[in-house]
């Protein structure tokens, strides 16, 4: 691929979403970053601070991201770049003088003609996974799998969400059923919320890679109309997989509200949840609103698994630590959560010579960094009252009833209820006893809510 054919595929993705060409400064950045640049030395080669080639290449890269659905940065730009362009039918100008992505198998099943059709003789499936992990280990999830495989295969659930904490294992779960099961669908495409969370983008996406292309789509048929009036999710068994969908609800009140500009999406969930047809939309989120559970409609087919911590030690057997016998306790204080398991695996090993016992011997439950990071991040979430209900909760180690809760802090009873649900949502609170409903927080947030509350 040539610097020239670089910048003329750069240049019409960002002219479509801002509607601007590349600017001359922004060429000579991507010139340099593709001749293996260095910030500094882009910024001395053309007399700018390297501080604003940086602040231009992240603005670059945000844009190549959305259109492209891919995580590009830096360090991945350039070989990023080469890959997509030369691995895909990247067809300029077609529709509209649009740049769209065509998969080889159906590019001839667009009609160029001006009428929208879906062309059923597709001979080779469609696979859009570029956005999905490479599975090298799969933990023990079987009775989870077998369910989801149940769900999808057997009754044929047109919506479920899959939930939990981040690194609790839900993105696994959904890619080891599909390296399973690919083969029983007419086509499965993987969106991340977190790269490109605009629903009409992605629903145009999903119709254009399933070649289906409307150019006289009228001003009042949105691309969720589109879909749902398409034969598509009818006519072939379609799974479609959202990732990160907490990306589309709101920071700082109660889970699962619909940021402003993303609340097509419930419509969205509640039209696939209650109509008919075979396909399959899994969602895989950290919280969870009534929609996604089909808790708002009795017309609705939904269902929702949630993930809890591994059990099992083999999860350990490969992380280079030493006494086995502790393993099981190892587990069990950090809830069988693999991502702080990986973690902590590493910092054992790293700075105990591998030893479990030495590790446990410390007197408080250590947190990683990335743990500690992973940690803000939700509880930035978290409304006003939420924060409350946890700082409560975490003064600690004893579960706590409601009335207890109530006498502790400055909350009407609807306030502490909501709050309580809500934080239930984001997996952040545990019930120990469903006769009594008594509350509790993990060891791990206990910690961190101590740490930070003592800063």
């Amino acid at each position: 691929m040539t610097i020239t054919e670089l910048l003329k595929a750069v240049d019409r993705l960002v002219e479509k979403q801002r509607g601007k060409h590349l600017n001359d400064f922004e060429k000579v950045v991507i010139k340099g970053l593709w001749s293996g640049q260095t910030y500094s030395e882009i910024a001395e080669e053309c007399g700018y601070h390297q501080n604003h080639v940086g602040d231009v290449s992240r603005q670059l890269f945000k844009i190549l991201s959305q259109e492209l659905e891919e995580d590009i940065n830096k360090y991945n730009f350039c070989w990023t770049i080469e890959r997509v362009v030369t691995s895909r039918q990247f067809v300029i100008g077609l529709f509209n003088s649009n740049i769209t992505w065509c998969n080889p198998h159906t590019l001839d099943d667009v009609n160029l003609s001006g009428s929208s059709q879906l062309n059923g003789d597709i001979e080779t499936n469609y696979h859009d996974l570029h956005l999905a992990p490479k599975i090298v280990k799969f933990c023990d999830r079987t009775e989870e799998l077998k369910t989801l495989s149940n769900w999808v295969l057997n009754e044929n659930i047109p919506l479920i969400s899959v939930l939990g904490l981040p690194g609790i294992g839900k993105t696994s779960l959904v890619k080891r059923f599909i390296d399973l099961n690919i083969d029983k669908f007419d086509a499965v495409i993987w969106k991340s919320l977190k790269i490109q969370p605009a629903l009409d983008h992605n629903i145009t996406s999903i119709l254009t890679k399933m070649g289906y292309v409307n150019p006289n789509l009228s001003e009042n048929e949105t691309p969720l109309c589109q879909l749902l009036n398409s034969s598509i999710l009818r006519a072939k068994k379609c799974l479609i997989i959202l990732d990160d969908v907490q990306e589309i609800f709101n920071l700082g009140v109660f889970s699962g509200q619909y940021k402003t500009e993303h609340q097509g999406y419930q419509d969205l969930f509640r039209r696939i949840a209650e109509t008919s047809h075979q396909s399959h939309f899994i969602l895989l989120s950290q919280e969870s609103s009534p929609d996604m559970l089909g808790y708002n409609d009795d017309f609705a087919i939904a269902k929702f698994l949630q993930l809890q911590g591994l059990k099992s030690i083999n999860f350990l057997s490969d992380r280079g630590l030493k006494d086995k016998e502790s393993w099981s306790k190892l587990i069990h204080l950090y809830e069988g959560h693999p991502g702080y398991l990986k973690d902590i695996a590493q910092l054992i090993k790293d700075i105990f010579a591998g030893k479990v016992s030495d590790f446990l011997a410390e007197p408080e439950i250590i947190l990683t960094v990335e743990i500690n990071r992973n940690l803000a991040v939700m509880l930035q979430r978290l409304s006003v009252i939420e924060q409350q209900i946890l700082m409560q909760l975490s003064q600690t180690d004893q579960p706590r009833s409601r009335n207890d809760l109530k006498q502790s802090l400055s909350l009407s009873l609807t306030d502490l209820i909501n709050g309580l649900q809500s934080l239930n949502r984001r997996h952040l609170i545990q019930i120990t006893d469903e006769k009594t409903m008594l509350f509790n927080v993990s060891k791990v947030v206990r910690q961190y809510v101590r740490y930070c509350g003592s800063k």
